[in-house]
């Protein structure tokens, strides 16, 4: 029976375990993730059992991280900013995790073997709620209790491309809502479908027509219904082209009924069979009857198109090409081309090139042996390669050398910066310079203070001495780079020291300095006849010199010699004619300023003091726990008659550390 028992366990694990790796449902996997367009909310009505890859995170705690029960949500970052999120389950105990990924221009199954290309997470071990808000402060949150459920809303960079894995880590089924809302950046694709282009292929039997950005496969009608062609053409088929984006593909082939005659064509958008007309992502479609003239006639060579917008500090240049290019015709160190400009650049290869069936391709990327980091205008020039050719167009025709095309870059931006208290004591200035170029860029300064600034070289006051964080976000159309710094201030000079406000006549006295700022020069005057110049001055006596209490003025003078500054201060210290604890025997309340309260007398420096009043009822009419508590005879606002009241004293001997009870009685006359 034991046996059968464990054979049955150890199966149905290997069931759940076998089934925990079919992630074959939408959004299961980074390569099938749900596009996110906008601020849109997404129900996720089930969460199905999937997926036990670990994932690098940056927490050294011991513990594992893996993608546990997985949705996956890609999107684009079109201007930049902060993301914010929120993750809403059905189950107020369920535990949700997640963990956003740059995946741009890589592979996005990279982000379990790849820890660069993580951005923020949240690993909580708390229940509930969770995502990105402003109400975070920690960027990335690794597992435990008591960990925040919100992280920091992580900044997004204009032209990325991310990913963010949402993770069930309680192992059950269920419903939760995820709403991108709260932060700054753009996530939203803001551009209008449009036809860009259409031209005839080798042997005028197809139309290839291009998009300014991907339309979905989905919405093209395979008959080619969605396009039509003046004079009469019949379109018989579509090909969509490359869908392996999930962004679908920014150009499809019209498959014609018979060769186009030589001519010029109105190309026009319709709805198609399907009941649509093609449409991006984001649902939006090219406006019905939107068309673009083109020309059937000589088949010409293709020249160098365009080249792809760059970002910061690119180290490869992508090509695009109106006609698709022999993938055999490029030569693989990239000598096909040189690139000039205002920073010298020199290729080192072709990268990888994605060719369709046919062996052919319309992007060429050119890798760089470093970044381009200098700003201006760059000229891409097609020379013949080591491979005895320059490129070859799908038609067989070659491209001219010579033939050239242009982009832009900008400078690299620097947030370094230099900074320099002031020669003073009396204020904590710092001035700041920004040592990177201010030319066309932006800053913005933070201090951990209200002062923020924009300027290359602010000069700012610290109001008080501490520790401040000091931040320079530096950024122009396409770059961005932040610096920071810990600064600990104690320049303003501020004299300060800690004393006892009593002191019984024998007792020893320490003095303790707590002064700020950059002193060497200190002198003490302790009142009782006694100076020092040492910053930890030695103890002092003090005695009272008449029968009631005598007051001393201590003084500690803090300066600085070569600054020419000091500060001043001054306490009092109460010295009573003994420290002999006694309750008087009676007290008259009637406000003549004699005897008009009843408190334990000389109880200065007793600890743990405790002082209650009793009428002859047994009720507590007076209760202090500090010496400076005195009884006015009142009880329940109302004044009490003649009497005898008990009282009863305990404290702590401030010399002996002994408990010390007393009881007696007072009497109270009017």
């Amino acid at each position: 029976m034991f046996k059968k028992t464990t054979i049955t366990i150890v199966v149905c694990l290997q069931v759940l375990i076998a089934a925990a790796q079919l992630c074959t449902n939408p959004g299961q996997t980074p390569v099938t993730a749900t596009l996110v367009c906008g601020s849109s909310t997404f129900i996720q009505s089930t969460v199905q059992f999937c997926g036990q890859t670990n994932i690098p995170v940056p927490c050294n705690d011991g513990n594992i991280y893996q993608n546990l029960n997985p949705n996956f949500y890609r999107m684009a970052c079109y201007s930049p900013g902060t993301l914010g999120f929120t993750i809403v389950p059905a189950d107020a105990v369920a535990d949700y995790n997640w963990q956003l990924f740059d995946v741009t221009n890589t592979n996005p199954e990279d982000i379990f073997t790849n820890a660069n290309l993580l951005v923020a997470c949240n690993w909580s071990g708390e229940l509930g709620e969770t995502g990105a808000s402003l109400d975070g402060t920690l960027l990335n949150v690794c597992k435990g209790s008591g960990q925040p459920l919100f992280s920091k809303m992580p900044d997004l960079v204009q032209g990325h491309t991310y990913l963010l894995m949402v993770s069930n880590g309680s192992g059950t089924g269920g419903t939760y809502e995820l709403t991108f809302t709260g932060g700054t950046a753009s996530i939203t694709d803001n551009v209008d479908p449009q036809v860009m282009a259409a031209r005839i292929n080798c042997d005028a039997t197809a139309v290839t027509v291009r998009f300014n950005k991907e339309l979905t496969c989905s919405s093209l009608a395979p008959d080619g219904s969605d396009f039509s062609i003046s004079g009469g053409i019949v379109i018989t088929g579509l090909d969509p082209g490359d869908c392996s984006s999930p962004f679908g593909s920014d150009s499809v082939t019209l498959t014609l009924a018979q060769p186009l005659p030589f001519g010029n064509y109105t190309l026009t958008i319709q709805n198609g069979s399907d009941g649509n007309s093609v449409m991006d992502v984001c649902s939006r479609s090219i406006l019905i009857g939107t068309n673009i003239a083109f020309s059937s006639g000589p088949v010409q060579p293709t020249p160098l198109d365009s080249v792809y917008p760059v970002g910061c500090k690119p180290g490869f240049i992508e090509l695009i090409f109106d006609k698709p290019i022999r993938c055999n015709s490029i030569a693989a160190d990239g000598s096909d081309f040189t690139i000039s400009g205002p920073q010298a650049v020199t290729i080192t290869g072709i990268g990888s090139v994605t060719c369709n069936n046919l062996l052919k391709t319309r992007i060429v990327r050119l890798q760089l042996s470093s970044p381009i980091t200098i700003g201006g205008t760059y000229a891409i020039q097609l020379t013949t390669g080591t491979d005895g050719n320059t490129l070859i167009d799908e038609c067989g025709l070659p491209t001219a050398p010579g033939s050239a095309v242009s982009f832009t870059a900008v400078d690299t931006v620097s947030a370094k910066f230099t900074y320099a208290p002031a020669a003073t004591c009396q204020d904590n200035i710092v001035a700041f310079q920004h040592t990177g170029s201010a030319l066309n860029n932006t800053l913005s300064w933070s201090f951990g203070t209200n002062n923020n600034s924009t300027i290359s070289n602010p000069v700012i006051n610290f109001n008080n001495p501490g520790q401040y964080t000091v931040q320079l976000t530096v950024s122009n159309s396409i770059c961005t780079d932040v610096q920071k710094v810990i600064l600990n201030l104690d320049n303003k000079l501020k004299a300060d020291f800690k004393g006892p406000d009593f002191a019984c006549p024998g007792d020893v006295v320490q003095f303790i300095n707590t002064s700020s700022g950059a002193a060497d020069l200190t002198l003490w005057n302790f009142g009782n006849g006694n100076n020092s110049s040492l910053p930890t001055p030695p103890p002092q006596l003090y005695i009272s010199s008449n029968p009631g209490e005598t007051s001393y003025t201590v003084q500690l003078i803090a300066g600085n010699a070569a600054l020419g500054c000091r500060d001043t201060i001054s306490k009092i210290i109460r010295v009573p004619a003994n420290c002999r604890i006694e309750v008087p025997t009676a007290f008259t309340p009637n406000n003549d300023g004699r005897n008009d309260f009843l408190f334990p007398l000389n109880a200065y420096t007793v600890a743990d003091l405790d002082f209650r009043v009793y009428n002859r009822f047994g009720e507590l009419v007076f209760l202090s726990r500090n010496f400076t508590g005195k009884w006015d005879g009142l009880f329940k606002g109302k004044a009490q008659a003649t009497g005898v009241f008990v009282w009863i004293l305990s404290y702590t001997d401030p010399q002996t550390k002994q408990k010390i009870m007393k009881k007696g009685t007072s009497l109270l006359l009017r």
